[in-house]
């Protein structure tokens, strides 16, 4: 039998694989029939050999090919692919993993569609809106925790759509919370808790000051950094994150007008895409002039604090009321 998982939601994709994996039998065992294979260059004819291997001590054998089927076959592989698919042996398991959805018109979706029996299709889309803060409200509870549905609505619209980013943030959090096993003793995740734990709050928060700068809202601009200081945020802390923040907006303007879009920024500043497209978003606010002055006012305060010529918090303050 054959299974297609495919679409952006890959840390699901892997979840069900797991799943899978269990009803195979004992993990040691498992692991002595598993063979993975990178779908470039991959031929039908090598893929035909590695699931008709006879499994080892054990009913089943598992065969994961990721990337395969999103590629343009020839004609013959084609036909010679979905001929094999149809008489594959039963001791096989055959695994297509694709980290974008494939056309309903795939000649592979297609046969499994047909035939139910002999494949086996799913598509993994990443949730959005009200979904995708269900999906962070049922993980805190599969992990022993409780959430208020303000805390999750801000790791959703902060972290995204980025299940395996989020998973991760809601372990630390649950493990900060503590794991209770009775649902009417655990300590609830609070938005305060999130704002405090997760880099993303606090980027979100960066994002909205220098969203209200960009906007020349001066009174926004703070009343926000007045917050961050309420919170017991280190001046410079909140400091050197808005020069981290000028800084990055500088280099995406620089790359945006080079031709780059958000993946390109993604990859050429490592950083994560949901903060990338942000980022881009944010740089439409300045010109390049303009982000170049504020980076240098803000490399002149930092000089300026250092030598005891100014207060952070009063710098801070007055170029507020400068771009305001």
């Amino acid at each position: 039998m054959f299974y297609v998982f495919h679409g952006e939601d890959t840390h699901s994709q892997q979840e069900t694989l797991d799943q899978l994996k269990k009803k195979l039998g004992p993990a040691d065992m498992l692991s002595l029939n598993t063979t993975k294979l990178e779908g470039r260059g991959l031929t039908v004819a090598r893929l035909r050999d590695a699931c008709n291997i006879m499994p080892f001590l054990s009913p089943k054998r598992l065969i994961i090919v990721e990337g395969f089927l999103s590629q343009k076959l020839p004609k013959k592989e084609s036909t010679e692919l979905l001929t094999y698919l149809a008489e594959m042996p039963d001791s096989a398991r055959l695994v297509f993993l694709e980290k974008k959805g494939l056309s309903t018109k795939h000649v592979v979706l297609k046969l499994a569609q047909d035939d139910k029996d002999k494949g086996y299709v799913r598509l993994f889309e990443r949730p959005k809106g009200a979904k995708l803060e269900g999906w962070v409200k049922n993980r805190v509870v599969q992990k022993g925790g409780k959430i208020h549905p303000r805390a999750a609505q801000l790791l959703a619209q902060n972290v995204g759509s980025d299940l395996q980013v989020l998973d991760n943030e809601l372990e630390k959090l649950v493990l900060y919370k503590g794991v209770m096993s009775n649902p009417e003793e655990r300590e609830q995740i609070t938005a305060a808790d999130v704002q405090r734990l997760s880099p993303y709050a606090a980027e979100a928060n960066m994002f909205d000051l220098v969203d209200a700068l960009g906007n020349r809202n001066g009174r926004l601009a703070a009343q926000l950094l007045q917050q961050k200081l309420a919170e017991g945020a280190e001046p410079f802390l909140v400091f050197s994150m808005v020069i981290r923040q000028f800084r990055l907006l500088l280099q995406v303007k620089e790359l945006l007008g080079e031709g780059g879009n958000p993946a390109a920024v993604s990859k050429a500043l490592r950083i994560h895409s949901f903060v990338a497209g942000k980022l881009c978003q944010q740089s439409n606010r300045f010109t390049l002039d303009l982000l170049e002055q504020i980076y240098h006012k803000l490399l002149q305060i930092d000089v300026d604090v250092k030598t005891g010529q100014n207060d952070l918090v009063t710098a801070l303050n007055m170029l507020i009321f400068v771009l305001g």
